[in-house]
């Protein structure tokens, strides 16, 4: 009979071999490859957009507009891959930014909360059941926080008084800048030749051919509409708690958590098991919504 060390040597071994070829795997060029593709499509897709009629714009961009189901579906799918290649590259990375000052690593995280942001926008402007439905429980948890909540909810949404608007301009124009500001310092040190990652580019490419973007029309008798892939945890949990507390109060303290998780942080540790247990936490909350 193997011994205990012995018998759990051979699944060790493979799992660092795995973390190994993780970390050595270019996940910072294929961020960039998928953010490059983003940028492109979005012009062609923005070119065709319409934020007055946001539904009837968004099918017409399907039906009517040359390849146009193909480029929605390759700047929506561009887009979700650039946000996952990025968690991707941080996890890689970690380990290095131990040498970052306290204003390089907040403006790295920074980036993190700004690309979901602009993934959220571009779900609302789809303007189809789940957009409008995401965009009203946004503006009504926007409206929660005391004091700020109406000056901000006219900055940022206005949805109620302006339609999409606002929402197209930050979409198009303020959060992509913004986005550019924080991780700049980070961006301008990696150099890719896109021939290189032609293998890459031509994977998001087929998978758009085939793959359309979601668009949900309103149908009726529906009483439960799911939100976007990373909202619906927080929609879930704003079914058991009031909006500020679910809505606010929670993803504040997560966020606190996130720039606080430094590997130079000398609570780095808790906050880290901190962090993974409210992720565990929150893929809970959106499997039970997934299948609500």
């Amino acid at each position: 009979m193997l011994s205990l060390p012995k018998a759990l040597g051979r699944p060790l071994t493979v799992l660092v071999q795995y973390l190994v070829a993780f970390k050595e795997r270019k996940w910072g060029a294929w961020t960039l490859i998928a953010f490059y593709i983003s940028l492109l499509s979005g012009i062609i897709v923005g070119l065709q957009y319409d934020y007055l009629n946001p539904f009837y714009s968004t099918t017409a961009i399907d039906l009517l507009a040359p390849y146009g189901r193909f480029f929605r579906a390759l700047h929506f799918f561009s887009s979700q891959f650039f946000f996952f290649f990025c968690c991707f590259h941080l996890l890689a990375i970690y380990e290095k930014t131990s040498t970052y000052s306290k204003l390089e690593w907040a403006r790295l995280i920074g980036s993190l909360p700004l690309i979901l942001l602009l993934l959220f926008t571009g779900y609302v402007l789809r303007g189809d059941n789940t957009g409008s439905s995401a965009g009203l429980i946004a503006e009504n948890i926007m409206l929660a926080i005391p004091v700020f909540g109406s000056s901000l909810n006219d900055l940022f949404l206005s949805l109620s008084d302006n339609g999409l608007r606002k929402v197209y301009i930050h979409h198009v124009i303020a959060l992509d800048l913004l986005l550019l500001i924080f991780a700049w310092n980070h961006l301008r040190t990696y150099r890719i030749n896109i021939r290189d990652y032609l293998p890459l580019v031509a994977a998001i490419l087929v998978f758009s051919v085939f793959i359309s973007a979601p668009f949900e029309p309103d149908r009726l008798g529906t009483s439960y509409i799911s939100g976007p892939w990373f909202f619906l945890g927080l929609q879930e949990l704003l079914r058991y708690f009031p909006t500020l507390i679910a809505g606010v109060i929670t993803p504040l303290l997560f966020l606190i958590v996130l720039f606080s998780a430094h590997p130079a942080n000398r609570h780095f540790r808790i906050i880290v098991i901190a962090m993974g247990l409210s992720l565990c936490g929150y893929a809970v909350l959106s499997y039970i919504a997934w299948h609500r």
